[in-house]
């Protein structure tokens, strides 16, 4: 592959690297700060860059009520639905048991991408998608047995979990829909005014019924993390990456989460890395390269990226 070729795979891996990174950066956010505050802050701070930037590059975009309807049901799936669901789901099962649940997001996302856009599955593909849900179960798989816990809600908070992927393949798939007529910056823009929109009445109550005081330095920075770089930035990569690539292709990209999420958790949280680590990260990076060998890039007329 040629330059052109691969950047497109490398705009969405990094998105994912970033997205994991935002994973350790919330762990230590949410220990002193209200989850939907800072959700709030995080999708308003985007917005606050994401609109003076759309408006002096492209202009506001001619959207019909089409288009409006898919940037809400995106943003509500993939932004709103899929915290809330991880956040709760996580209250009543084990993390470990949902990052077995969501190695299944490759497998939903290349299933609805078969089934809502009509994508075909190639046998690299389908060989692709096996490979990398066996790399990022391997990644969450050891441990299990040992702490899994049983009770009656157990079962709720694993179909939360699933719920939670659904969500985030969704968020894949409509995004796809719309990069045929839409631009990224543009994309981008709009699933964080309505991120602001959706989390507003959970951050209001949260804002008014928490201690929080809002003056810790700290957690300034890390909202200005949240929004600048895990979401203007990864949110423009990934949208210029899913304008030239076939869905499932990104769905097995994605892949790349988990990974990033464990590397960065052991350099920055100190947390154990095992052989098991390594194994999996194999396994994924095994997948990319079966999903993307002779991979044809997507280029369309009306969407062109930098």
């Amino acid at each position: 592959m040629n330059k052109k070729k691969v950047l497109p795979y490398f705009k969405v891996i990094a998105a994912m690297v970033i997205v994991g990174s935002s994973v350790v950066a919330g762990k230590i956010l949410i220990q002193t700060m209200p989850i939907f505050l800072a959700s709030e802050l995080r999708f308003l701070v985007a917005s606050l860059i994401l609109v003076p930037l759309l408006i002096f590059k492209e202009g506001i975009p001619s959207l019909n009520k089409k288009d409006i309807v898919i940037l809400f049901f995106q943003s509500l799936t993939g932004v709103f639905l899929f915290s809330v669901f991880m956040l709760y789901g996580l209250k009543f099962t084990t993390a470990l048991e949902a990052g077995i649940i969501t190695s299944t997001l490759p497998a939903m996302v290349a299933l609805l991408a078969f089934f809502i856009i009509k994508e075909k599955l190639t046998k690299n593909k389908i060989v692709g998608i096996l490979t990398a849900i066996l790399g990022v179960i391997i990644l969450n798989f050891a441990g299990v047995m040992n702490e899994m816990r049983v009770g009656h809600l157990e079962l709720l908070g694993n179909l939360l979990i699933l719920g939670a992927v659904i969500g985030e393949a969704l968020f894949i798939i409509l995004g796809k829909s719309l990069s045929k007529k839409i631009s990224p910056l543009a994309i981008s823009t709009g699933v964080s005014i309505m991120g602001v929109l959706l989390f507003l009445p959970l951050a209001m109550y949260e804002a008014i019924n928490s201690n929080y005081t809002f003056r810790s330095v700290h957690d300034w920075l890390l909202i200005l993390y949240f929004g600048i770089v895990v979401t203007v930035l990864a949110f423009l990569l990934m949208y210029q990456g899913v304008a030239m690539l076939p869905a499932t292709t990104v769905g097995i990209l994605t892949s790349i989460l988990p990974l990033s999420t464990f590397l960065l958790s052991f350099f920055f949280l100190q947390e154990s890395f095992y052989l098991y680590h390594f194994i999996g990260g194999c396994f994924i990076i095994f997948a990319i390269y079966l999903t993307t060998r002779g991979e044809k890039l997507q280029v369309n007329k009306d969407v062109q990226i930098s």
